[in-house]
């Protein structure tokens, strides 16, 4: 996939940057759901020995995780954790209600504590799934591959 990418980009005269990149998209998506850096690959996306807090920084790199007054990306995170918690969790047991597999106060039980359960299991997960989707898609925005980061608001074009 990522030779034909390459070859498109080529003949769109993107090629050089594309060719200049040090962490490929390859490596975004498996720091994303590995809960890595997306930046370097290290284990600092998260404070050790907390499950719910981010590093504001890489202490590896440096590079800055999380921003002060960016609402966009815990939004976005929890907007995908809540949207997993429906097709992953709420779904399956309301078809197993529906099909009589479980009884309806079973079922009305098991929802209501995972959908509380569910979103905290799968919270580090949607933090670093939702970094890997911006970074997929501005991989020159990392400071790796030349970038600055979120900062620049014209890095876009």
């Amino acid at each position: 996939m990522e030779f034909f990418l390459k070859q498109a980009l080529h003949f769109s005269g993107e090629a050089p940057f594309f060719d200049q990149m040090k962490v490929s998209r390859i490596q975004i998506v498996y720091r994303g759901l590995t809960n890595r850096c997306s930046n370097c690959g290290g284990r600092t996306l998260f404070v050790p020995n907390s499950f719910f807090k981010v590093n504001k920084e890489c202490a590896a790199c440096g590079f800055t995780i999380e921003r002060a007054n960016d609402e966009g990306f815990f939004i976005g995170s929890m907007s995908l954790n809540y949207g997993m918690t429906i097709m992953l969790y709420l779904i399956p047991v309301l078809l197993l209600a529906y099909y009589k597999v479980i009884g309806v106060s079973v079922a009305i039980a098991l929802a209501g504590m995972g959908s509380i359960g569910f979103p905290m299991l799968f919270y580090r997960s949607s933090r670093s799934w939702w970094l890997m989707n911006y970074y997929l898609l501005f991989p020159h925005h990392l400071p790796a591959n030349g970038g600055k980061g979120r900062e620049g608001e014209d890095d876009n074009v």
